[in-house]
Order: C-alpha cells, then sequence, then structure tokens
C-alpha cells in the first residue's frame, strides 16, 4: 500500500509517499518521496489577511506538480491538510474550491484542534505514563497538549508562530494567555513535566545540539543553541549551520516559543521525536484503508451468504 501526505503549512508545503510494510498487526511506514517547497502562505495572510494573487498562482502549480507525483507513485490513497495560514485567510476557501475544480484535489482546510488530533496520534507511542507537555509550533500557530497518567487531559491552539512572529504580527494578549493556561492546567500534584517538541525548527535545534538520539535536550542547552545560532549571520546560518533560507529567519522566534513554553511548565527537558502532522496524516490514512479492508472483507462474506454489499469510496 502506497499512501501520501500533504501538509501546507504558513511557512512551507510539504509531501510525503511512504510505502507500509504490514506485519501481522503492526505497520511499518516507509519513505518513498519528500518534497518540501518554501512557499510562505503566512507572510501574505498573517500582514493582509489574503494570500496574494502571485502565491495563489504559485500555490495552484505547486499542487500540480504534486498531483503529477501521487499519478506517478500510484498512490492508493492521499490526504491534504492547511493549517492557520489558509483557515485565517479570506480567500483561502477559495483557493481550495478552485484546486479541487481544476486539479480534483481536496484540500481540508483543519482548525487548531483537529492539528492536534493528528500530530498527537503519531506521538502517543513515545508516551509513558508521566506528564508531558507536546508543544507543535508551526508558523502561524502553536499547539499545546498536555498528558497525565497516559492520557491527553487537555488541548489548546494560540495564534503564536514563527512566521507571525517574524512578520510582528504577534499579539501580547495571545502570549499572556498562553502563559495563564499553561500555568492554570499544570498543578505541582502532576509532577515533573516533560516537554515533547515537534516541528521543523526544534528538530534543527536538536541537531545542532548535537546529542545522542533519544537523548533528552535541557532548557539550559537550548539557550546555548539559540545564542549560537544568533552569533552567526543569515548567510552563516545557511552555508555553516546547513540551514535552509526560510529555516534561518524563523529559527530563533520558534525557538523563543518553545522555550517560554517550558519555562512557564517548569519544564527542564524537552524530548524530540522525529515526528509531525504529516506522519499523523499517514496513520490516519492507514487506519482508515486498514478499517476499508476489513469492511470489504466481511462485506465479501454476506455476499457469500446472499446480503446486500455496499461500498466505501476512497481519496474521500
Amino acid at each position: 500500500m502506497k499512501l501520501a501526505a500533504i501538509d501546507i503549512g504558513s511557512n512551507a508545503i510539504r509531501f510525503q509517499v511512504s510505502s507500509v510494510l504490514e506485519s501481522g498487526n503492526s505497520a511499518q511506514f516507509k519513505k518513498m518521496e519528500y518534497v518540501r517547497f518554501p512557499l510562505r502562505l503566512g507572510h501574505d495572510v498573517f500582514t493582509t489577511n489574503r494570500i496574494s494573487d502571485k502565491s495563489f498562482a504559485r500555490f495552484k502549480k505547486l499542487m500540480t506538480a504534486y498531483k503529477l507525483l501521487l499519478e506517478l507513485y500510484e498512490v492508493d490513497d492521499y490526504m491534504i491538510c492547511a493549517t492557520s495560514a489558509m483557515r485565517e485567510s479570506e480567500n483561502g476557501q477559495e483557493l481550495a474550491s478552485q484546486v479541487k475544480k481544476e486539479l480534483g484535489l481536496f484540500i481540508d482546510i483543519i482548525d487548531g484542534q483537529r492539528e492536534a488530533e493528528l500530530i498527537n496520534s503519531a506521538i502517543q507511542s513515545y508516551l509513558g505514563e508521566h506528564t508531558y507537555l507536546h508543544i507543535d509550533v508551526g508558523g502561524g500557530s502553536t499547539e499545546l497538549n498536555i498528558y497525565h497518567g497516559g492520557k491527553k487531559i487537555k488541548t489548546r491552539s494560540f495564534r503564536v508562530g514563527s512566521v507571525r512572529i517574524l512578520e510582528n504580527h504577534d499579539l501580547p494578549i495571545v502570549w499572556k494567555d498562553m502563559e495563564a493556561w499553561i500555568k492554570e492546567t499544570i498543578k505541582p500534584s502532576m509532577g515533573k513535566v516533560t516537554a515533547v517538541g515537534t516541528g521543523g525548527n526544534i528538530s534543527k535545534i536538536y541537531e545542532l545540539a548535537r546529542l545522542k538520539p533519544n537523548k533528552l535536550l535541557s532548557l539550559k542547552k537550548m539557550y546555548d543553541v539559540k545564542d549560537m545560532i544568533l552569533a552567526h549571520s543569515m548567510e552563516d546560518r545557511v552555508y555553516k549551520l546547513q540551514m535552509n533560507p526560510d529555516r534561518a529567519d524563523v529559527i530563533i522566534p520558534a525557538s523563543s516559543i518553545y522555550m517560554k513554553v517550558m519555562e512557564w511548565a517548569n519544564a527542564k527537558n524537552i524530548f524530540v521525536p522525529e515526528v509531525g502532522l504529516k506522519d499523523g496524516m499517514m496513520l490516519h490514512l492507514y487506519e482508515r484503508n486498514a478499517k476499508q479492508k476489513k469492511i470489504e472483507f466481511v462485506n465479501k462474506e454476506d455476499q457469500s451468504k446472499g446480503k446486500k454489499s455496499f461500498t466505501i469510496n476512497k481519496l474521500s
């Protein structure tokens, strides 16, 4: 089975095709293709509340390219999710409708809660029974999820993100709201809090910290890495620190979000699994298709007994 996920973020648009290797009751995802294109829709939306005509046209060209890849890889199912930039733009739904009409691709503009649910499905296997604060920083929003005793107990999305800060469109009242929510929700009785970070920026910070795989990254070490990055020019961040140009300018704003949240939660360390929204989308696709296979199997048994059959449409 081949599955594809397209994550339309505020800073970049990611495309991934994976093959599913099933063995008994378990499944592994093997990446076949990954493309990250820095369209940065958030630059338009957080400034004018609209996607510009130029970005509109480039977006449709990119979706055309991704459609060709979907066809070339002969994927069995796909999912396209758009997050804060498209959901906040005045013409985001118009763009999604045009892509559906012209290319036949359905774009699901998801809210912050749905975004958090998909990401959480990908990280749950990494969590134990202790208290965790999951922090996912995107270009336009930050999703926070609190786990305690092996269960998610609270979730919230805040309109603070790396591109939004870079464009000076983050509001002090949102920061205060986020701080108050964290301090009110995380109780001393919940014990030590470990942060869990997802997103391209925290992955790069972890890489620059030069830790052994699966080691926790301390808040103190994060400050050291941030200071090291600040000591480099934008050009040196690209050529010496091996960052994409659209990562080099947002990594400092993003790091500020992770560190502020950790300080408010009194979390001294952060765990950085290599997962994100697209991984949650892949899991959703796999579960959807596995369920369909089961229904189709039962359906064939029903047919053999003379019962009426039914079908479920794919690519919905």
